[in-house]
């Protein structure tokens, strides 16, 4: 009987110690909670389309920049033409870099809502058991894994039934994290799917932008090519038109020139020359101003390119125009584009002309000084702004009865 009550009470302890090892397992065999996952970034084709954005947009910038240089100085509209087309094919391509990472971002806001309903349904149904097996808990009181141990037969019946609540409390302990983890990864599925929804918005705007911008570049290109061919059609009216009045200028000193040969053909005495080759570099400058366009040919910004007989001078509408050396006025007529003009003979074959004038204070036939007014600046209202344009003449070598265009830079005083 003794040994009896001893086995009885060594089954009584070893039961007691299973129950509390079986009340203590979900604590000490319980894991840390994961560590919920991070924001989902964007997949790498949305990482190059970003990347590729961030350098048109670059692009771009390098392209407004030029704009506001070529706005800041003389240019062609040609040249704004060009960049705002360059500018509208930026723009088309950050539009097309944005709808792709719209629509990537689509795909990716529904794989994420897919997942965060799979990962909601997983949820309720693990709580639901878990809170069928807290009800079952509850109604079997706090004592039931003693009562099981203490009610065994034997010493085998014991370990069978404490295997039998270890294995009930693992599932236990993994019921409680699987729902925990369940809870995180909706949770985890909730912020990326905000993420990407509040990122697929501030898209969807920059695309509504962009689109306005493409549209205000079309316009503007559309604006300045209808001004650049305005500007091509005046620009190729004036050259005609300098053209005519140019071989107006040919003519009238041809004419001038074969009178003068004439009369000397005829006896008559030849008026004395006022300049010679020796007065290089000793002329008088009719204006003090600055050099605008210089003596031959010129490529203007549209490409055209002229040729400049004589050199223009800006200076202000009005200022007196002197005579850069003595002779007579041959001519004070009115050359179109040109205006006023005044043409004097300087004799030896030489003649300098006054171009752009807004005044003209001598006559015809009229014997001038060196550094005498012979009218006022003008040309006002030419593309040059105001200035005058000085031509000098001369009989050219080996082709007598012919006065040809001097550059008249050399002619001139240094300036200092």
């Amino acid at each position: 009987m003794e040994g009896r009550a001893r086995a009885r009470g060594r089954l009584a302890a070893a039961a007691l110690a299973a129950a509390a090892l079986a009340a203590a397992g979900p604590l000490a065999a319980q894991q840390p909670p994961a560590a919920p996952p991070s924001s989902a970034a964007l997949d790498t084709a949305l990482a190059n389309s970003q990347q590729r954005l961030l350098e048109i947009r670059r692009e771009r910038e390098r392209l407004q920049t030029e704009m506001e240089r070529l706005r800041g100085r003389v240019h062609s509209l040609s040249s704004e033409v060009q960049n705002l087309q360059e500018q509208v094919h930026t723009t088309g391509r950050i539009v097309s870099e944005l709808d792709l990472q719209i629509g990537a971002m689509g795909s990716q806001i529904e794989r994420k809502t897919a997942d965060l309903l799979i990962a909601e349904d997983a949820l309720a149904e693990k709580r639901a058991i878990l809170e069928h097996r807290l009800i079952e808990i509850a109604k079997r009181g706090p004592l039931y894994e003693v009562q099981v141990l203490l009610s065994a037969e034997s010493f085998g019946d014991l370990l069978s039934r404490y295997k039998y609540l270890y294995l009930i409390s693992r599932q236990d302990r993994e019921l409680v994290s699987d729902v925990e983890a369940l809870r995180d990864s909706a949770a985890s599925a909730r912020d990326v799917l905000l993420v990407l929804q509040n990122t697929l918005s501030r898209r969807r705007d920059e695309r509504a932008q962009e689109n306005r911008r493409f549209r205000d570049l079309e316009r503007q290109t559309r604006r300045r090519l209808q001004q650049s061919q305005a500007a091509a059609d005046l620009t190729r009216q004036r050259l005609d038109q300098l053209a005519r009045d140019e071989a107006r200028v040919n003519n009238l000193i041809a004419d001038l020139e074969r009178r003068r040969l004439a009369a000397a053909s005829r006896g008559a005495a030849p008026a004395p020359a006022r300049i010679r080759t020796s007065d290089l570099g000793q002329l008088e400058w009719p204006v003090t101003g600055d050099i605008i366009y210089g003596f031959g040919r010129e490529q203007l910004p549209n490409r055209t390119v002229i040729r400049r007989d004589g050199i223009g001078i800006a200076v202000p509408a009005g200022t007196p125009v002197r005579a850069i050396a003595a002779g007579t006025v041959r001519s004070t007529m009115s050359l179109g584009t040109y205006g006023p003009s005044v043409v004097i003979e300087h004799g030896g074959g030489f003649y300098s002309v006054y171009l752009y004038l807004s005044r003209v204070s001598v006559a015809d036939g009229q014997s001038v000084q060196r550094g005498q007014v012979i009218g006022l600046s003008g040309g006002a209202t030419s593309s040059e702004g105001p200035h005058i344009e000085l031509q000098i003449r001369g009989e050219s070598p080996g082709q007598r009865g012919l006065a040809r265009a001097l550059n008249p830079i050399p002619w001139l005083r240094r300036r200092p």
